[in-house]
């Protein structure tokens, strides 16, 4: 039988500690600090010294002591772990973005995947490993020194290269076209200042049903790559979301959330690439009482001259039935805290008077039935 050779990385995953590997050291305060492992390294600390020797060639998940006795648990930190303590030149993606990636973008073993920004290689990571030795991770990025970060990040985490990922620099418009053939690539992951700029190349190069999927930062940049997509016609299925993870304080019974929370980092939009000369079915919306006129709208965007209106801004328009109905319901509702009041302060003008048959009723228009 012809032996399977192990995925890359798996050998940093498993066995006996090896140099080079890193490993996190958490003393019973709960400090936690995370050292590279080398034949003769030292560990030093206030409280004594632990020498990297004592850890080479022993098991995962020990519990070490240094020169004075003081303790520490040593664990292989997990990938989150790695993503959120390795040198950083740009802001990473968090893990709680980069799980969702994955399985928003539908990244499958064996994908052809296209990446911009590199950042820090966090990122990166995760789509390898998603893609496996026999993908492709092509990832564009405009500086080196950035490059050079990730890069090293990535040897480090998977112990040597990964066979299935190679770093293009230069700006991701103009170098995906040349590098990439027509229809060619099953997902596009964009992590970039202005995502629309790569409007037309994610087009030309993303195969039809492909997913392109956009992390951003800002609202304003969402709503911006949002409507160029919606505008451009070649895709379909927009949707965006973002993530938010809050934990929870466990101990005996005092089991709450905890105080703080990894809230907003990005935002993720995503969309199909729909096949050449095919249009998107056009959603059916709720007709529309009254819009806004261009005389009753003071307010506009100079670039596109598109209006700020409630419509625009996803609002249902009140009619004026519904405006009468509130209306109504409103002041029954004041006649009723008034009638309470009186009783409160003259009882006689209580009970009886809010139940009198003999008082007078607002008529009801038909049209507002």
């Amino acid at each position: 039988m012809t032996d399977i050779p192990s995925p890359t990385g798996v050998n940093e995953r498993r066995g006996p500690l090896r140099p080079g590997q890193r490993v996190q050291l958490k003393d019973a305060k709960g400090r936690l600090n995370t050292i590279t492992l080398t034949e003769g390294g030292q560990f030093h600390s206030y409280q004594g010294v632990l020498h990297h020797d004592d850890l080479i060639g022993g098991p995962d998940g020990v519990v070490a002591r240094n020169s004075a006795g003081h303790e520490y648990q040593v664990l292989r930190p997990l990938i989150s772990d790695f993503v959120l303590s390795m040198p950083r030149g740009a802001t990473v993606v968090y893990p709680k973005d980069s799980g969702q990636i994955v399985q928003m973008a539908d990244i499958f073993p064996g994908a052809r995947v296209v990446e911009a920004g590199v950042g820090s290689g966090g990122l990166s990571i995760s789509l390898l490993r998603a893609v496996g030795d026999a993908g492709e991770l092509h990832s564009y990025e405009r500086r080196e020194e950035f490059a050079d970060v990730a890069r090293a990040n990535v040897q480090t985490f998977f112990g040597g290269e990964h066979p299935a990922w190679q770093i293009h620099l230069g700006d991701a418009q103009e170098e995906m076209t040349a590098v990439h053939e027509p229809g060619s690539v099953d997902r596009v992951v964009l992590d970039m200042l202005a995502p629309w700029e790569c409007l037309d190349a994610v087009a030309t190069v993303l195969a039809p049903g492909g997913v392109w999927i956009n992390y951003v930062a800002t609202a304003t940049q969402l709503s911006r790559v949002a409507e160029a997509i919606r505008e451009d016609g070649r895709f379909t299925q927009t949707e965006a979301s973002e993530t938010m993870v809050r934990g929870w304080h466990l101990d005996g019974l005092a089991v709450r959330p905890d105080h703080r929370m990894v809230a907003h980092t990005g935002f993720l939009l995503v969309c199909r690439r729909l096949a050449t000369g095919q249009e998107a079915l056009a959603l059916k919306k709720r007709s529309k009482v009254s819009e806004f006129k261009a005389v009753d709208v003071e307010a506009w965007q100079p670039e596109d001259e598109s209006r700020w209106t409630p419509q625009a801004l996803g609002e249902r328009p009140v009619t004026d039935k519904k405006a009468r109905k509130a209306a109504r319901e409103a002041a029954s509702m004041e006649q009723r805290g008034a009638r309470r009041h009186l009783a409160d302060t003259d009882p006689g003008e209580g009970p009886a008077a809010a139940a009198d048959p003999t008082a007078p009723v607002e008529p009801v228009d038909p049209a507002d039935l």
